[in-house]
């Protein structure tokens, strides 16, 4: 417990701004909490989202972060923990308020799939793959949700 006081105007400020913190093994490692937050994520306030707002800002975020290590031959996916949903190649990305997230895009063969899912459940690994060949450059779909976010 601390023994600041704030004044009313700090505390809602304090409960608007996402708390973020993350320590890897190597401390030059790009990390999501030393990136800034998209002017969009606050536009509004904290205690007006609902958990499905809060997930799909917050997965924007890793997958952005996670893109800006990849090379050139490699595009972010994500593995389902939990089932046996498998790889989904990252096309698009939603929330349905108040408590549904979906994922848009193709598994490795190519054929088009969708999840939907409760926050509640929750689990997704983010995963390189190597780019699909047809094209010259990878899609990089976490600028696309960054820019999204700050245009609200």
């Amino acid at each position: 417990m601390s023994d600041e006081i704030s004044t009313a105007a700090e505390a809602a400020e304090a409960a608007a701004i996402p708390r973020r913190h993350e320590v890897h093994s190597d401390p030059r490692a790009r990390n999501a909490a030393d990136q800034p937050l998209p002017a969009g994520m606050n536009k509004t306030p904290a205690d007006k989202k609902s958990p499905a707002q809060w997930a799909y800002e917050r997965i924007v975020l890793y997958i952005k972060n996670f893109e800006e290590s990849l090379d050139n031959e490699h595009e972010v996916a994500m593995g389902f923990t939990g089932a046996d949903a498998g790889i989904l190649r990252i096309e698009g990305m939603g929330y349905f308020d108040p408590d549904i997230i979906t994922f848009y895009g193709s598994d490795p063969t190519g054929a088009k799939t969708q999840l939907v899912q409760h926050v509640s459940q929750l689990n997704v690994m983010l995963r390189a793959l190597p780019k699909s060949v047809e094209k010259d450059e990878p899609t990089r779909i976490g600028f696309r949700l960054i820019k999204d976010l700050d245009e609200g």
